[in-house]
């Protein structure tokens, strides 16, 4: 649970939760754990204006996604539950859509007066009822999904591929990045007067991999494709840079929570670096799950704060209410927790006494884990494998066979939450 606070602004903690921060959600898409400069990186990394929510707030170091693959995380956020409660495991599930049974984050802040825009891709189902402003949102720019989409190409096709404003599909030009940013800026000018929710998901690193020419002259990696990659990179942080100055401009900065994480570890094929985890997107190694998160919020985290404390991205909805002030339904059974108390070394105890992972189906003997304190049990493609990640984070020494009471305590509460969780709502399609 360390926490370092700067020791200088420590005083900042006892700032009273004013209620009412607007909020600012930003997911990039399947961005490498080490292609952002405020972590360990390459050198050709450098992302200044996503640094800046480090400088300024705080740094998780042990963030994570709670699927290694798209939807389902971006469903667990909106929702505050595992979306494996409500049967979305796979990115295939955005095609039966976010159960109408579930509240989302959205829901709650219109409720309480909040305006409310999603600006980026939705991916959380296709069919009129399940999109966007049926789900609490006034506003809505971007399309509704499957996967990627093409980034220059942004006329009408089909119902699901076209770019949308609010409710109706348009014909649009330009870079898809730098449009998300135009209609997340528009938005906060819109209601600078009022408390707003700004979803940004950014569909920005996903495939295809396209960027303009004159971004990807900047980079001279051996590799084009990475190039192309760092250029797409530097566009959308120059795009949350963008936002962050809109805040400034109509002093809504103090009191403006922002979040930021990728909705999964980095692609293999895009050319995305993990760092020292290992494996990629579509794993339960860190490679897949462990993602940057970072969180600014003035009024509350002192600038330049470093956490250690595991978070899960489902965590987002509880820190967006406290933000707010809103009370949670006593109707609602979450798994979400609000960060803040780790952040500013308020926990008596974890923020969560185990996280959990199962990107495939209720019953699979594949594709799952459990992190418990330093521990980590997982099944990928093989059978258990037992990683200590305080001493080990690249997940090269297997300690199930070492470790026997630890694999059979670990594995025993994973079978308690599975119990918690629901088949898949819609099979191989």
């Amino acid at each position: 649970m360390k926490c370092l606070l700067p020791i200088a602004l420590l005083p900042a903690i006892a700032v009273a939760a004013t209620g009412g921060a607007n909020v600012v959600l930003i997911v990039s898409d399947d961005q490498g754990y080490a292609d952002i400069s405020c972590y360990p990186h390459p050198d050709e990394v450098s992302t200044p204006n996503i640094d800046r929510l480090a400088a300024e707030g705080a740094r998780l170091t042990n963030g994570y996604a709670s699927c290694p693959v798209c939807a389902p995380t971006r469903a667990g956020i909106l929702t505050g539950r595992y979306q494996q409660r409500f049967g979305f495991y796979t990115a295939a599930d955005s095609r039966a859509g976010l159960p109408r049974s579930e509240t989302t984050l959205a829901d709650l802040l219109r409720d309480a007066g909040y305006a409310t825009g999603v600006f980026g891709k939705w991916h959380l189902g296709y069919e009129p009822h399940f999109r966007p402003l049926k789900r609490g949102f006034d506003n809505f720019y971007g399309f509704l999904g499957h996967g990627g989409h093409d980034y220059f190409d942004l006329s009408i096709t089909d119902e699901v591929t076209s770019i949308y404003r609010d409710g109706h599909p348009i014909d649009d030009s330009g870079y898809l990045t730098r449009n998300i940013t135009r209609e997340a800026i528009a938005f906060i000018e819109r209601n600078r007067d009022r408390q707003f929710f700004s979803y940004v998901p950014y569909n920005a690193v996903h495939n295809p991999i396209q960027a303009p020419e004159d971004h990807i002259r900047r980079f001279s990696n051996p590799n084009p494709v990475r190039n192309t990659y760092l250029a797409m990179l530097a566009i959308m942080d120059e795009g949350i840079g963008a936002i962050l100055d809109t805040l400034d401009r109509f002093d809504l900065t103090e009191n403006t929570l922002v979040i930021f994480l990728s909705d999964n570890g980095g692609a293999r094929g895009t050319t995305a670096v993990n760092g020292a985890l290992r494996d990629y997107k579509h794993s339960v190694y860190e490679g897949g799950i462990r993602v940057p998160f970072l969180l600014r919020w003035p009024a509350r985290i002192p600038a330049g704060t470093v956490s250690d404390e595991p978070v899960i991205s489902i965590d987002a909805f509880a820190t967006a209410l406290t933000a707010s002030g809103v009370d949670l339904p006593a109707n609602l059974d979450l798994d979400s927790r609000d960060i803040l108390p780790a952040i500013t070394g308020n926990l008596e105890r974890p923020l969560h006494d185990a996280l959990y992972w199962n990107w495939i189906d209720k019953e699979s003997d594949k594709g799952w884990a459990i992190r418990m304190g330093r521990w980590k049990l997982l099944v990928d493609n093989g059978g258990l494998e037992l990683y200590d990640l305080s001493a080990d984070i690249s997940e090269t020494r297997n300690l199930a066979s070492a470790e026997p009471a630890i694999v059979d305590r670990l594995h025993a509460k994973y079978r308690n939450w599975q119990e918690r969780i629901v088949p898949r709502i819609r099979r191989n399609r």
